[in-house]
Parts: structure tokens; sequence; C-alpha cells
């Protein structure tokens, strides 16, 4: 790591170096980064970090029926698609060995506020986004908490464009339906709309349905030239099943839809309700100031059933079904042990004033949250979780706790023009959290004895920072260099892990350090020419190091209970993500235009020699350790992090109203697992979409369009996580990792009037 930083460093002497010698002429205003895109300085000039623009046109053109179809076509980002439309966005690699539902290292900031979804997911109303802004590297600086990778920054739609009428339709295969209708207005000094959408379809997988239905608007009133006050929300209902999750490569090819293998979700059955409220208030001084203040309330009900392992019990415990065989719940289809019922809420309030100038720009922001997850489970059925474990009665409270975090923080940015082409940029965030947790369920004796606690508090106290420099070649190139810090701080489980489930095994560890990670990173941003083509180009090169990476004592999602292992979290690993990141934009407005959006990545554990793996189905061996298996996974490729991964997407504008694109995703192989033994090969996939527009003298327009994915219907894997011997053969193999097959071909077609 050192010679790293001693390389970044030099790029930033170097620049300064030469920019000692510079001319001076005319500066252009300088300008300050903002933690919302609702900005008033929207250039990338003097920016020290690779970012990226997706405006909310695009978005509406892409038609895409979740974000992960917007996403890449920016270099860097993986974003995963778990069920419906809910994803999991991940940068630079960060956090791809996780799938149970934990934070993506990546800040989901909406509309200023930072989003914390309890799955890790993202769920965002698609036809509701004005813009999207990507920060790649770690952005702890700006967003605090979980910024390890970068942060994702989407704008909701406002202002007086939203005025009129506006209804589409859209139908798809597997019964996909869609409807959506908004109304605004522009009247004096009042501005707003509302919008309902609603999307169904019974999905490609066996017991995949899912259904979705948002009301979301915006309220603005314009005070005066400077100043205006707006009111948000957006509120939606979901309901999906299956994520249609098969076990090993024999039955993904057998039975894709998993319908007749028996594989079976972790977890299934979610009812989903979110609701978001803000309230903004913004004042423009001129030449460059502005204040912004931001109220919020994030709301999330989720209730699913998890668990489908252990033995059906009667109530005197007996087997069921006459054997542990017959009454083994992974032979039955929809016997699941727990019904979850989740409650968070999210309020706090930000404060952000910026002020730009000739030489230097300020930003000053007041950060304060508070965060509260109540968690509940109710055994659905009599079951052991062993042969040999003890009943557990249907109805019986298995969890009952609640997890706070309240978080305080400040966080400021000095911009400084140096010279006519060096800009340094310096970030600074103090952050002091807050985490704690209770149990409503009473320990015994024996369980305090053995270093069970029932509840705990824990502050953090944490700065994270960036410094950077941006140097201008000539007018339409720059360099840019920065180093900066992201942090993660331990979860309730990890700190009071035997808490969260009274009865289980692991034990508390309050001693835990925050995650961190420090990037470093120098890009090239340049406009040019190629055969009289105009190019927007960026590239950067970069690497992420993580230290105190927490992982639990016996391996990530360790479930062997025979093995008499004590299991606690502790700051055990580290990681090195490094990369080059190249895109090339032109101008979608030409009749023939393309993109390329390219990503290497390498991602190795540079800490992880202690993961049990779960073996084989047997009782505890002479060696006391189970039919389990120790691996030492450092120096290991972290899973699900392809090394090549490539979008290319051309567009042809036949007309001024008829437009065609082509596009190609694809990707080099990955591993399915940390320890490296399952690989799976690269896939390429091609997606044709068309439009068309007619307006009419009237401002009416009429807007068409048809969109087909994965054109040649590819049979690949969407997710595949392999973390232990699933069908107790004893063996690990390709036959182990759990997988969702991707639906093959689909196709999408819609209208939409605007009056």
């Amino acid at each position: 790591m050192k010679g790293q930083k001693v390389f970044a460093l030099g790029a930033l002497a170097l620049a300064i170096s030469q920019a000692v010698y510079a001319e001076e002429g005319m500066l252009p205003e300088v300008s300050v980064t903002s933690t919302t895109i609702d900005d008033r300085f929207d250039s990338k000039r003097g920016e020290p970090s690779n970012i990226n623009n997706i405006s909310g046109k695009k978005v509406d053109e892409e038609h895409g029926k979740n974000i992960t179809e917007i996403l890449d076509s920016i270099p860097g980002v993986t974003a995963e698609l778990q069920s419906g439309d809910s994803v999991k966005i991940l940068l630079r690699g960060v956090e791809a060995q996780r799938y149970m539902g934990e934070k993506p290292g990546v800040a989901i900031v909406i509309d200023g506020v930072p989003v914390n979804e309890r799955t890790g997911r993202v769920n965002i109303d698609l036809d509701n986004i004005d813009s999207i802004k990507v920060i790649k590297g770690g952005a702890s600086y700006l967003f605090g908490e979980d910024a390890l990778s970068g942060a994702v920054i989407i704008t909701t739609k406002r202002g007086a464009k939203m005025a009129g009428f506006t209804a589409s339709t859209e139908r798809g295969s597997f019964g996909y339906n869609k409807y959506l209708a908004r109304a605004g207005f522009s009247e004096g000094d009042w501005v707003g709309h509302i919008q309902t959408t609603k999307a169904f379809a019974y999905d490609y997988y066996d017991q995949g349905a899912y259904s979705r239905q948002y009301w979301d608007g915006k309220l603005q009133y314009l005070i005066d030239e400077t100043s205006d006050i707006s009111f948000g929300f957006e509120q939606s209902v979901r309901a999906k099943d299956s994520h249609g999750t098969v076990t090993g490569v024999t039955n993904a090819w057998l039975d894709p839809r998993s319908a007749t293998s028996g594989g079976k979700d972790y977890a299934r059955m979610y009812d989903v309700n979110l609701d978001k409220m803000n309230l903004n208030y913004a004042k423009d001084f001129g030449a460059g100031g502005n204040l912004m203040v931001a109220a919020y309330q994030y709301l999330d009900h989720t209730t699913y059933k998890s668990n489908p392992s252990g033995y059906l019990r009667t109530a005197g415990g007996a087997y069921l079904y006459g054997t542990a065989a017959a009454s083994d719940m992974r032979n039955f289809r929809d016997a699941y042990v727990n019904l979850n019922d989740g409650n968070q809420v999210q309020q706090g309030v930000k404060s952000e004033w910026r002020k730009g100038g000739e030489k230097v720009g300020l930003m000053a922001g007041l950060d304060i949250r508070k965060d509260t997850d109540r968690t509940l489970a109710t055994n659905l059925v009599n079951y052991t979780a062993t042969t040999t474990s003890v009943l557990n009665l249907a109805g019986e409270v298995s969890t009952n706790s609640m997890v706070t975090t309240d978080t305080n923080g400040l966080y400021g940015e000095l911009k400084w023009q140096a010279t006519d082409p060096l800009t340094l940029t310096l970030n600074a965030r103090y952050d002091d959290i807050g985490a704690g947790f209770n149990s409503y369920i009473p320990l015994t004796a024996a369980q305090i004895t053995a270093g069970k606690v029932a509840s705990g508090q824990k502050s953090f106290r944490v700065w994270s920072e960036r410094l950077g420099a941006n140097y201008a070649l000539t007018p339409d190139r720059e360099i840019y260099v920065n180093l900066s810090t992201g942090f993660r701080v331990p979860t309730a489980t990890q700190l009071y892990g035997s808490t969260i489930t009274p009865t289980g095994s692991v034990l508390a560890n309050p001693n835990l350090k925050p995650e961190e990670s420090l990037n470093q990173e120098i890009g090239l941003r340049a406009k040019s020419e190629f055969f009289g083509i105009a190019l927007d180009l960026d590239i950067a090169a970069y690497q992420i190091d993580r230290k105190d990476f927490i992982l639990s004592s016996v391996g990530q999602y360790y479930s062997d209970r025979t093995a008499p292992l004590t299991e606690q979290f502790q700051n055990i690993g580290g990681v090195r993500n490094r990369g080059v990141e190249l895109g090339v934009k032109t101008d979608a407005q030409n009749t023939w235009s393309g993109d390329v959006a390219y990503t290497y990545l390498n991602a190795i554990f540079t800490k992880n020699d202690t993961y049990w793996m779960t073996m084989g189905t047997g009782a505890v061996g002479s060696n006391g350790l189970g039919a389990s298996r120790l691996y030492n996974n450092t120096n290991h490729t972290v899973p699900r992090s392809p090394r090549h991964k490539v979008n290319l997407s051309g567009r042809y504008r036949a007309t001024e109203a008829w437009s065609f694109s082509a596009e190609v995703n694809a990707q080099s192989g990955i591993y399915a697992d940390e320890v490296n033994i399952v690989w799976i090969g690269g896939r390429s996939v091609a997606n044709l979409a068309t439009n068309y527009e007619l307006k009419s003298a009237g401002g009416y327009k009429l807007s068409l369009f048809g969109r087909i994915d994965n054109l040649f219907d590819r049979f690949y894997y969407t997710t595949i996580r392999g973390g232990s011997d699933s069908d107790g053969s004893g063996v690990y193999n390709a036959n182990d990792p759990s997988i969702t097959v991707n639906a093959g071909r689909v196709w999408t077609a819609g209208l939409t009037l605007n009056f």
C-alpha cells in the first residue's frame, strides 16, 4: 500500500510543480461538490474524482424494468438483479462476496438523503428519476458510513417541465404489465406533480410472481426569485416471492425455472412497504452562493419467510412424518421456519452551504440522523434445527430486538484554483455514530455465563477525507488524481451477535473496529475527435485497499451446528481491488453514435485465512470439527468479480422522430465462491430497442418503444453463490452453489402520451 501512496502523492506533486509555471488567464467559477444533484454547479471541471452522470431523459428512453439496465453503461458498476426489480449495486467489486442482505459498501442517496434499506438492495421508481450521479472511490468524506467504494446519487423529478398530463402502458414477456399516470401544473409561484405507477408479472421463475405500485410527487413553492421550498414523497407497496434459486449447475440446466428440482430460496414471500418524505429549502445568494436544508423521514416495513431447514416435529417432539428423512424440511417446498417482521425508521436533517468564486470554493455541511430498526421473528412450525437439538414450538418468538443508530456528522470542502490549470481539493468529514442494541427476550443464567449479553451501546468517532488535484492540460483535457477514504461501522449483529438470536452460538464482540477503505485514483478526462466524430473520454486507474474487514471467526454464513466452534465476528479480513475504467461517449443527437464502457478489475483477498465451510452432514469427528473444512482464502480472487467487463452501445437516428439502438454486455468468467473452486465462464448478451416520437402542433406527444433483451437467447446465470456443501455429498463442487438462471429472451413494448 505504501508504494501506491507514494505513486499517487508523486503524481499530485508533479501536477503542482507543473502548475507553478503555468500562465495565468481568465478563471472560470470554482464550484464545490454537493451531496445532491439539485445543484447549480454541474460541471466536471476541476473535479478530482471519477464521476458519471445519467440524465432522466436517458433513463426514460432506456425503458428499463430495473436500474441495472441503466447502470450497465457506467464503467466499474456491477449491479446485481436479485428479485423482480430489486437491485444490489456494487462499485469496483467491493462487497461482491456478500449476498445475504448486507450493506453493499455503496452510499445510496435519494434527494440528498442516504437511504439504508434493510436488505441492502435498492428499490426506486425509474419513472421518477431526474438524474443519476455515480461517484467512485471511497466517498465517506461526503456521505459518511458505508461509502467504502463510492456513492450513487439519485434526484427525483421536479419543476415546471412536469406540467401537463402523461399516461403510458407497457406489456412484456411472462405477463409483464405496467401502467403510469401523471398530472402536473405550474401556476404562478406554485409548481407540482403527482404520479402513480403499477407493474406486475407472473415472471419466468416458478413462484416468482411480483407486483409493485408507486405513488410519488413533489410540490414546490417559489418564495421569491432566489429561494424555494419543496415537499416530496414516494410510497411503494411491493410483493415478491421466489428469486428462482436452484442448487448446482445440473439443476440449473435441467430446471432453470426452479419448478421441479426442489431448490428453495433462503427467504421468500416478501411484502415490502416503503415510504419516503422530505421537505427541502433552497436559497441562492448569487455569485455562486447556495444554502440547502432538508428534513426527511424514511419508513421500511418488510415481512418475509425464511430458513427452509430443520426437521418438522409434533408438539411432543416426534418426527411429524415418522422419520428424520421424511420430516426434513428440505423435502417440502413451502416449509419455512421463521416469519420475519421488520420496521425501520430513518429520520434526519441535513444542511449544506456552498460558495463558489474565481479562486476558492467552499462547502460546509451538517448531517444529523437517527435510525431505529425493530425486528420480530416468530416460529411458523414445530421444528428442531438438527436431529438432536432443542424443540422449537410454532408461535414462539425467536427474535425480538431493537437496533438504534444515531449519526452526527460535520463535513466540508475547500476547492482552490491555485493557477489557471491547477485546482486543488480538500474534503474532510467527522462522524460521531452511536450504535445501540436491546433484546426483549430474556437470557438464561447459562447464556450469560457463556458470554452472551442482552443489550449494548457502542460509539464510533471516525474521520474520512479526500485530497485531490485536477490539472488542465488544455481547455479540453485534464488530469485528475485523488486519495479518498471510506468506512463502515460494525452492525449490531457483529457487535452483539448473541442478542440477535439469544439461542444461537454467536458471542458478542463490542471491541470491533470500523472497516476502512483507502482509494487511490488517477485519471484523464478529454474531449477529442475521431474521423470527425466528437468524443468524450474518461479513463481512470485505481486501487482500493480495505483493512479490518469484519468476518465471522468460523467463516461467512457458517451453518454446521454439529461443529463445536465458538463463533464471533472479528476484524480479520482484508481486500485489495485494482482496476482500470474507460468510458467513451459520443453525441446521441448525431445520426450515428455509440458509447463504450470498459472495466478491468482485479479483486483479491489480502487476508482471509480462517474460513470454515460446512461439508457433508456427518456427526462431529475425532478432530472435534465435524463435517467442516478449513480454508485459507488469502490471495484468492473475490467471487463474482469479473476481470473484464464491457458495455458497447450504438444508436442510429433514422429521422428526428425514429431511432434504433443496439447494446452488447459482455464479461469474463468468475468464481462462485471465496475458496475459488467453482469457475463459471464468461458471457455476452445483446439487446435491441427502438423509439418513435410523434409531436403535434398543439403540444401533444406520442411515444412508442419496443425492446428485446438477450436477443440471441443466451443461457447464463444471473447470480451464483457458493458457500457450503449444499447437497451433503461430503464434497464441495459445481453442484453445490445456489444459482438463478437468466430468463432468456425477453421483450417489452409500450406507448406514452403527453398532453
